[in-house]
């Protein structure tokens, strides 16, 4: 049974999506603070985490870079939660690791096909470091993608990338010289059930750009 653990302060919305979890086959665990939380990650790494980004003491914003620092749980599938509806927010989310979003207030069915879809993402990207047995490269060499350990160096520096991230430099090497709509890669990516917009696309691709080039 996939675990997940929801960081969440208001405890009406944190009981709410606790009992959906369960409901829909998952184990769940609820925490109100960094405090609760942190002590538990350190011996439990979950399948998935969700975080709200207004906490009290240190936010959500903070935590993410935290999970993202510890080599156990840099690549652990993190979904945000998140009251208010400014581009700010979801980009300094997904900037610093975060892998999808989701503004409050949110309806129970769409956070767990999001969850779903996100667990799905990262099944897929297990399943490819196993079976690849060749780096990829770009640049003339000086960009390399390593399947077995998830990994990405620019100038033999690694970078940390997202698992969103991850999953579009790959696919954009691998169709080197090919036109990519945002649609092919939406679908490709995020799949049919993703519910937000095509400028999904553009935000990633602008913050994996800022990431891995020099200029």
């Amino acid at each position: 049974m996939q675990k997940i653990y929801c960081v969440e302060d208001d405890e009406s919305v944190r009981e709410l999506v606790i009992y959906a979890l369960q409901s829909s086959g998952f184990e769940a665990q609820g925490f109100v603070n960094a405090e609760e939380f942190f002590p538990v990650l350190k011996n439990n790494v979950p399948d998935l985490i969700l975080l709200d980004i207004m906490l009290p003491g240190i936010d959500g914003i903070e935590i993410l870079k935290e999970v993202r620092k510890n080599p156990k749980t840099q690549h652990t599938p993190i979904i945000m939660l998140t009251a208010r509806g400014s581009e700010y927010d979801k980009i300094t989310g997904l900037d610093n690791g975060a892998d999808d979003y989701v503004t409050k207030p949110f309806g129970v069915m769409e956070l767990i096909a999001r969850i779903k879809a996100v667990l799905r993402r990262s099944a897929k990207i297990n399943v490819a470091q196993d079976k690849a047995t060749n780096d990829l490269s770009a640049g003339n060499g000086l960009l390399v993608l390593n399947h077995d350990f998830h990994k990405v160096y620019v100038n033999n520096e690694e970078v940390i990338l997202t698992l969103k991230e991850f999953e579009l430099l790959q696919i954009l090497i691998k169709n080197k010289g090919k036109i990519l709509t945002r649609e092919t890669l939406l679908d490709k990516i995020w799949g049919y059930e993703y519910i937000g917009e095509t400028r999904t696309v553009d935000v990633h691709i602008r913050y994996l750009r800022k990431k891995i080039e020099e200029d």
